[in-house]
């Protein structure tokens, strides 16, 4: 039996899949931050918890009058950490909070543009070396804070395209990024950041509302025209059949970094009735 390749058709499929994802939700306009140092960090409070914990978090930090970089790098570790609290693994996050800030203070005197200077391959290694930052938090500081143009990839991402085999279920972050980032390189480079941020913010829209981990509701995904096949029970190929399954049990997690994006517990489970996601978060960070 010859083993099907995923690369085949991929990159006009990854082009058609945005048009019907942005037909179906609009554009997302994001990062919901106010500032660009609120998307850093919102990037690194969003590891490994919902991003409601990361609001509640950046909310407290905000009442205390201290989202600033020297403010933040000026608090004790512990008075940090009790103000994230609600973004879960508090004491963890302070440290690498405390990581980043202490190279954006101490060798960057606080001014993102130097932390950001330079091509995207010596910005994103520069990010790289902080204890605490992996490539998916240090990729949606680039893109969302930063103007760089560096394609962000998560577990939504991987789960939707391996679903309807764009890649291999073991295929690495580097490979999916590099496979994004040349399919979706037409654009001109004006227009690129924020085809890149919209793209992702997409994916996230159908990982968390139709493309899930248990009980995929293909039927009613804006994606469902790219599935490849159906199964021997007549249903595509990423859905349990009938009775398996109660939900999504739990957060899909890629690498130490989860989707940074919101997981509002009311919208989680998407009703036949109202198969359409809430509008995005008002405030938007836009950097250029």
């Amino acid at each position: 039996m010859v083993k099907r390749n995923p690369s085949s058709r991929r990159p006009a499929a990854l082009r058609r899949a945005y048009m019907l994802m942005r037909r179906r939700f609009g554009h997302q306009n994001w990062w919901p931050a106010e500032s660009p140092f609120e998307v850093c960090v919102g990037a690194i409070l969003t590891q490994n918890t919902s991003w409601t914990n990361v609001e509640r978090a950046i909310a407290q930090l905000k009442t205390a009058g201290v989202l600033d970089p020297g403010k933040l790098f000026r608090l004790p570790e512990k008075q940090l950490a009790r103000l994230i609290r609600p973004a879960g693994y508090f004491n963890l996050k302070a440290r690498r909070l405390r990581s980043f800030l202490r190279v954006l203070v101490e060798e960057f005197h606080g001014d993102l543009d130097r932390l950001f200077a330079g091509s995207t391959p010596v910005a994103r290694e520069r990010l790289l070396a902080i204890n605490g930052i992996g490539a998916e938090t240090a990729d949606s500081m680039l893109l969302y804070a930063g103007g760089h143009d560096s394609f962000v990839i998560d577990a939504y991402t991987k789960r939707v395209f391996h679903r309807h085999q764009w890649c291999n279920a073991d295929a690495a972050y580097h490979d999916l990024k590099a496979v994004c980032e040349t399919a979706l390189d037409r654009p001109p480079s004006a227009e690129r950041l924020d085809y890149w941020q919209d793209y992702h913010a997409q994916l996230v829209m159908v990982g968390k509302h139709f493309c899930r981990t248990r009980k995929a509701l293909c039927d009613q995904c804006p994606l469902k025209p790219l599935l490849p096949h159906v199964n021997q029970d007549g249903f595509p190929a990423c859905q349990n059949t009938p009775g398996e399954g109660q939900g999504e049990g739990g957060n899909t997690r890629s690498n130490t970094q989860s989707a940074a994006y919101p997981s509002d517990s009311s919208v989680t489970a998407v009703r036949k009735s109202a198969p359409h996601p809430p509008p995005p978060a008002p405030h938007v960070c836009r950097r250029r």
